[in-house]
């Protein structure tokens, strides 16, 4: 595999993934965000999974730091930015939403964790500036 197809933080992004399933599986569907971010946590910590939760990051426009900051729900190994939904559908603004925090904080990944279906739904953003 060359450098090109070389998948960014893959084992960070698969322990991420696997005890928000575990969450998933324990909870189902149904609950409010904070819930699942208040599992999430524990979970973490069980799995010795890296965190700050509802970290502060600085936004940026044009090299310039913003007053008007985002409050991540998770930012794991330093370096991937956890937005946690619980919603039935997915609409293409959160997509946009993550993005726009990943160009604006100049982080690498972010992944939109959605708990609000029957099954996990997940999906890495990748910022290519």
């Amino acid at each position: 595999m060359d450098s090109h197809t070389k998948i960014l933080y893959k084992d960070e992004s698969f322990k991420i993934i696997g005890a928000c399933m575990k969450v998933h599986r324990s909870l189902g569907a149904g609950f409010l965000e904070a819930v699942y971010e208040e599992a999430l946590e524990k979970e973490f910590l069980l799995q010795n999974i890296p965190f700050k939760r509802q970290l502060k990051l600085e936004l940026y426009y044009d090299n310039e730091k913003l007053k008007k900051q985002y409050r991540a729900d998770f930012v794991c190994y330093s370096a991937i930015i956890l937005e946690l939904k619980a919603v039935s559908y997915i609409p293409d603004v959160f997509y946009a939403q993550l993005k726009n925090y990943l160009k604006c904080t100049k982080m690498e990944l972010g992944m939109l964790i959605n708990f609000g279906m029957s099954s996990l739904f997940y999906k890495r953003i990748v910022n290519i500036n």
